[in-house]
C-alpha cells in the first residue's frame, strides 16, 4: 500500500461528516447500489439486494422512476453518437427546439399568446436565482427609464420658466414643503434640487421581493432570502437582496405589504403656461415569486382567492409574478403546471427536477416576451447550461409526457386520486395521530398532529426537538423497507412523490407502514419505532 492509501485510510469521513451523522442518528444512513422504477436496492452483507420502496423520488425528479429503459435507451444512443456536452458559446438548434416545445405547453397552460423565452441552467435553485437576478435587471431598466423622463420634464420645466413662458404657482412650492417663493430661476433651482435629492433617496431605496410564508426556492446567494425557513436563511441575511414574507390565509396583507413598499419619484411639466409637480411610482417590488403548491412548506396548495390578489397587485406594481414549478411542475399534479387549475398565470416560470428525466441535470427559466431583456444573456450564463446531451433528453421527457393526448398527465391525476384517498383513510382511523393529509396528483404529504406528548418518551423527546418527522422516516426505512422525508420547512409533514410507475402493490406496502407507525405512535404497540440499535 503506498502512502497516499495509508494516508487516505487514516482519514476520517471528510464528505460531509456532520451530515452523515445526522442520518444515522435518525437511522437513514443507507446505502443504495442499483435503482429501477420506485425500487432503490440496498446490499446485504450475504450479498442480497434488498428493496426499498421510493416515495421520495428525489424530491420530485422521478416523474418516470429511476433509470426508465426509454430515457436509458436514448442516453446511451447520445452517448455512442458523441454528442457534444461543452460547445459552449455557440449554436445548439436542440436547445432551440427544447425552448420551443416548452414555450408552447406553458403558453397552453398559461393561456398567454406571448412565447416565452428561454435561458437554461442545471438546477432548481439556479433557475431561481437566474430569475431574480433577470427581474432586478429589468426593474434597474425600468427605474432608469423613469428616471430619465422625469430629467426630460425638470429639463422642459426650467427652459419654460427661463424664457418666460412658464410660472410656477405657490402650491408646487407648497407640495414639497418649500413654503411659498417667488416663481424665478433661483427658486426653480431649488425646487429641482428638492425634487432630484428626493428622487434619488427613493430611486435607491434596495429592491425587494414578496413571497408566500413557507416558501422555498433554493439555498444559493439570492435564492435562500425567499426561503421562508429562518434556519436556511438568517446566516446569510446580509448578503442579497430581501423578501417580505406574505401569511396565507389573510385577504388584505398582500396588499398592505405592497403599499408599505411604495415609493414616489417626483417631477416636473409644463401645462398651459403653468409648471405642475408629478408623481411617478419607482419600482421597488422586484417580483413576487410563488410555489403553486409548496413543496418544502409542507405541501401547501395556494388558496385561489390568493392568486387573484397576487395578479391584482402585481399588476397595479407593474411587478413580474414568477412561478416557481421546480418540484409541482412537468406533469406531477395532473397538469404539466400546477398552477394551472389555479387560474395563475406567470411572466417567469421555472422549471427542473423531472425535466431531466431522473439522468440529466437540466432546469429552465422562461420569461415571457414582452418582460424578456435580452441583454440579459450577455451578462448570465453557466458553464454546464443548454448542453446538447441534457437538452436531448428534456426533448425525450417532454415527447412522453405530451404522447397519446397527454396520458402521462391524466395517470399522474388518477394515481394522486388512489394514494390520496388511502392516506385519508389512514387519517381517518387515527385522527389523533394524523392531522391533515393535502396535495394534488403525485405530490401529497401527511401532517401528524405535535408528538410532544406522546407516550412513547422516544417519541415526544424527538417531536420536541423538531426531529418527529426524521424519526417516523428512520421507522419507515428500517422497519418497512419504505423510503420518504419530511419536508424541510415543516418536519412534522411526510412527503410522498412517486412516480408514473406506482402499482396498486406498493400504494398498499404505504398503507401498511403508515398504520404500523401510527399503531406505535399511539401506543397500541408495545414496541419501538425500529431505529439504530432499537
Amino acid at each position: 500500500m503506498t502512502d497516499a492509501s495509508h494516508s487516505q485510510a487514516d482519514e476520517t469521513q471528510l464528505a460531509e461528516p456532520h451530515l452523515g451523522a445526522v442520518l444515522a442518528s435518525a437511522g437513514l444512513d443507507a446505502e443504495y447500489v442499483r435503482a429501477e422504477g420506485n425500487t432503490l436496492y440496498q446490499r446485504a452483507e450475504d450479498g442480497r439486494e434488498i428493496p426499498v420502496l421510493d416515495y421520495a423520488g428525489g424530491y420530485g425528479s422521478l416523474m418516470w422512476g429511476h433509470n426508465h429503459p426509454t430515457i436509458v435507451a436514448y442516453a446511451k444512443e447520445l452517448l455512442d453518437a458523441g454528442v457534444p456536452v461543452h460547445s459552449q458559446f455557440s449554436l445548439h438548434p436542440e436547445a432551440a427546439e427544447l425552448a420551443l416545445a416548452l414555450s408552447r405547453i406553458v403558453r397552453r397552460e398559461s393561456g398567454y399568446d406571448e412565447p416565452y423565452f428561454a435561458v437554461f441552467a442545471n438546477t432548481g435553485a439556479e433557475a431561481n436565482e437566474a430569475a431574480v437576478k433577470h427581474a432586478e435587471m429589468d426593474r434597474v431598466i425600468r427605474l432608469g427609464a423613469l428616471l430619465a423622463a422625469v430629467d426630460d420634464g425638470l429639463t422642459e420645466a426650467r427652459e419654460a420658466v427661463r424664457d418666460g413662458s412658464a410660472i410656477i404657482p405657490d402650491e408646487v412650492f407648497a407640495r414639497v414643503g418649500m413654503g411659498s417663493r417667488v416663481s424665478d430661476t433661483a427658486a426653480l433651482n431649488e425646487l429641482v434640487h428638492h425634487i432630484t435629492t428626493h428622487n434619488a433617496a427613493q430611486a435607491g431605496r434596495p429592491p425587494v421581493f414578496l413571497t408566500p410564508e413557507g416558501s422555498f426556492h433554493g439555498k444559493l446567494v439570492s435564492t435562500v432570502q425567499l426561503t421562508h425557513n429562518e434556519g436556511y436563511r438568517n446566516p446569510f441575511k446580509a448578503l442579497a437582496a430581501q423578501a417580505r414574507f406574505v401569511p396565507l390565509g389573510q385577504p388584505g396583507a398582500l396588499r398592505k405589504i405592497a403599499d408599505e413598499e411604495r415609493a414616489q419619484l417626483l417631477g416636473l411639466e409644463v401645462v398651459d403656461g403653468l409648471v405642475r409637480l408629478t408623481e411617478h411610482e419607482a419600482p421597488v417590488v422586484c417580483a413576487f415569486v410563488l410555489e403553486p403548491i409548496q413543496g418544502e412548506g409542507g405541501i401547501r396548495e395556494m388558496p385561489r382567492e390568493f392568486v387573484e390578489e397576487i395578479h391584482e397587485v402585481c399588476a397595479e406594481l407593474g411587478a413580474p409574478v414568477i412561478v416557481d414549478e421546480i418540484q409541482s411542475g412537468m406533469g406531477r399534479t395532473g397538469d404539466f403546471l400546477a398552477g394551472t387549475r389555479l387560474g395563475l398565470r406567470g411572466d417567469y416560470y421555472t422549471l427542473a427536477k423531472s425535466l431531466g428525466g431522473g439522468l440529466a441535470k437540466i432546469s429552465v427559466l422562461m420569461v415571457r416576451s414582452s418582460r424578456y431583456q435580452g441583454q440579459f444573456e450577455l451578462i448570465h450564463s453557466s458553464t454546464f447550461a443548454k448542453d446538447g446531451f441534457s437538452n436531448r433528453i428534456a426533448l425525450k421527457v417532454l415527447e412522453l409526457l405530451e404522447a397519446d393526448d397527454g396520458a402521462a398527465y391524466r395517470r399522474a391525476a388518477e394515481l394522486g386520486d388512489r394514494l390520496l384517498a388511502m392516506l385519508g383513510s389512514v387519517r381517518d382511523d387515527y385522527p389523533d395521530v394524523v392531522k391533515d393529509v393535502r396535495g394534488r396528483g403525485l405530490l401529497l404529504g401527511l401532517e401528524f398532529h405535535d408528538q410532544s406528548g406522546a407516550p412513547a418518551a422516544p417519541v415526544a423527546e424527538a417531536a420536541r426537538a423538531g426531529l418527529f418527522g426524521y424519526l417516523v422516516a428512520g421507522h419507515l426505512l428500517r422497519g418497512h423497507r419504505l423510503r420518504t422525508f419530511p419536508t424541510a420547512s415543516a418536519p412534522d409533514t411526510l412527503r410522498f412523490e412517486p412516480s408514473l410507475l406506482l402499482s396498486d402493490d406498493e400504494i398498499s406496502w404505504l398503507e401498511t407502514a403508515l398504520r404500523d407507525t401510527c399503531d406505535i405512535i399511539r401506543g397500541g404497540y408495545q414496541r419501538p419505532l425500529a431505529l439504530p440499535g432499537a
